[in-house]
C-alpha cells in the first residue's frame, strides 16, 4: 500500500497536518479539527494509502511557504497540490483557488459561478471538506450577510487569515 507522509507543524495560527503524496501536497489541514477523521479516510482511500509519521523535504518546502505566508512575505504559493475528493468537492475547491488574495465571496456566489444556485449547501459542505487549508483558501469564503462563518480552524483563525491577507495588502498600497 502506498504511503502518506505525514507531520504535525505547529503556527502561530494553530496545529496543522501536512500531507505528502509523492510529493504533492494532498493534506494541509487543523489537527483539532471536528472532522478530522472523515478528511483523512476520504484522503486515504481516495488515494489508496496509509498515513505514516515521516517528515520529508516536501514538507520543509510546505512550511517555507507557510512561514513566509504568515509573516506576509508571500500572497500566492508554489506547491503541488493533489485535491483528494468526488467531482464536486474538486470543482468546488478549484473555485475557491480563483479567490484573489485578500478578497472574500459567499457560498451563494460559488453555486452560482458553479452554475447552480440551490447547490448553496453542497457547496458548503464541500467547502468545509477541504482538506488542504489556507492554500485552497476556504477560509476567504463569508455568508451573505458579511459575516465570519463556518471554517475548520475555528472562526478565530479564520478572522486571523483573513486580517492578515487585508493589512498585507494595505500596506503594499501606502508603500
Amino acid at each position: 500500500m502506498s504511503k502518506i507522509h505525514i507531520h504535525s507543524f505547529k503556527s502561530t495560527i494553530g496545529e496543522l497536518l501536512i500531507g505528502d503524496f509523492e510529493g504533492q501536497l494532498c493534506l494541509l489541514d487543523w489537527k483539532y479539527r471536528a472532522k478530522r477523521l472523515q478528511v483523512d479516510e476520504r484522503v486515504c482511500n481516495f488515494l489508496k494509502a496509509k498515513y505514516t509519521y515521516q517528515e520529508t523535504d516536501f514538507h520543509q518546502q510546505v512550511k517555507q511557504q507557510l512561514g513566509e505566508y504568515l509573516n506576509k512575505k508571500r500572497s500566492s504559493f508554489d506547491l503541488p497540490l493533489l485535491l483528494a475528493g468526488s467531482n464536486f468537492q474538486q470543482q468546488v475547491w478549484q473555485q475557491l483557488l480563483k479567490i484573489p488574495y485578500g478578497q472574500t465571496t459567499t457560498y451563494l456566489d460559488l453555486s452560482l459561478k458553479l452554475g447552480d444556485e440551490k447547490a448553496i449547501r453542497a457547496v458548503a459542505s464541500a467547502n468545509g471538506a477541504n482538506g488542504i487549508s489556507i492554500i485552497v483558501p476556504c477560509h476567504r469564503v463569508i455568508g451573505s450577510d458579511g459575516k465570519l462563518i463556518g471554517y475548520a480552524g475555528g472562526l478565530s483563525a479564520k478572522k486571523k487569515l483573513l486580517d492578515l491577507e487585508a493589512g498585507l495588502i494595505q500596506n503594499e498600497l501606502f508603500q
